[in-house]
């Protein structure tokens, strides 16, 4: 019998046809919203708590801890709960109402500090004290391995090895690090396109890390290209993504389709995937969908 974990990853890949203006370019989301949890990090999140038990890193009776937006943290307390583990979630104090509330459905501890910064340095200083384990996103192998195993093979399989684009939004980097891993091991050609926040635009799930604070297990290398994206462009194109495609989504997912787009612009043909990074649910108490908006 299938537990709700055999249910991570194999999401849909979906045509997003009426965006895109030219017909000689495919465009696909990957549905990552269709997850368990409701996003993309369902799938980092099971790997790295599953990684650090088989390891014999995480011991029965230690704590978790660890720093997150948002997504990341729902996926922990998901799984830590299917683990039976306690787990501490310390987040930006702008976080969505919803996210806070469904981390604690799930029985999470959560602290909301001052900005994503100052919740990292929180959750290390947490561990420096004793009695919790730091599975830590942002240099943690397990992040990107995740999507080498499953993301990356299922959008090659999905499209035939016809993929020629790959377009992500990058936080903590983990799915466009090991997407890319994948997808180059299989085509070389393929171009990965990174999604980040122009100067002064704050789009949850996308960051443009001070150089103190950049995740180790980013490697530049494997990004052809970054696409900068403003907060307005990401709001107004993840309002687009529900009033034209029925694709509610969050504003992270916004930034990615306009990135892809840009893109598209200047293609003759190919094959372009870029990652639906989660569920618009999650905003509904933001500004995102207001009324006046839409």
């Amino acid at each position: 019998m299938a537990t709700l974990l055999d249910f991570v990853g194999n999401t849909p890949l979906v045509e997003l046809n009426r965006l895109n203006p030219n017909p000689a370019v495919k465009l696909y989301g990957k549905m990552e919203g269709q997850n368990p949890g409701g996003s993309v990090k369902d799938r980092p999140a099971l790997n790295m708590i599953k990684g650090a038990i088989d390891r014999g890193e995480l011991k029965p009776g230690m704590k978790l801890i660890e720093a997150t937006s948002g997504n990341t943290g729902i996926a922990l307390a998901m799984i830590a709960r299917l683990y039976n583990v306690e787990i501490e979630l310390v987040l930006p104090q702008n976080s969505t109402r919803e996210r806070v509330l469904t981390m604690q459905a799930y029985g999470a501890k959560v602290t909301l500090l001052e900005s994503m910064e100052s919740a990292r340095d929180y959750a290390e200083a947490q561990v420096e004290k004793g009695g919790y384990f730091l599975l830590n996103q942002f240099a943690n192998p397990d992040n990107y391995l995740a999507h080498y195993r499953t993301t990356g093979p299922e959008i090659w399989r999905d499209t035939q090895g016809k993929i020629t684009h790959f377009v992500s939004s990058m936080g903590t980097t983990g799915t466009i690090m090991g997407t890319s891993r994948y997808l180059k091991e299989q085509n070389p050609g393929v171009q990965i396109v990174g999604c980040q926040p122009s100067e002064g635009s704050q789009i949850p799930g996308i960051r443009k890390w001070p150089e103190e604070y950049l995740p180790k297990i980013f490697d530049p290398s494997r990004v052809d290209r970054t696409i900068e994206v403003s907060q307005d462009d990401a709001t107004e194109m993840t309002r687009r993504l529900a009033r034209e495609e029925g694709v509610f989504a969050g504003m992270s997912s916004g930034g990615s389709v306009h990135a892809a787009l840009k893109l598209i612009e200047e293609l003759e043909e190919g094959v372009v995937v870029c990652i639906i990074c989660d569920r618009g649910d999650r905003y509904l108490s933001s500004d995102l969908f207001n009324q006046e908006g839409l």
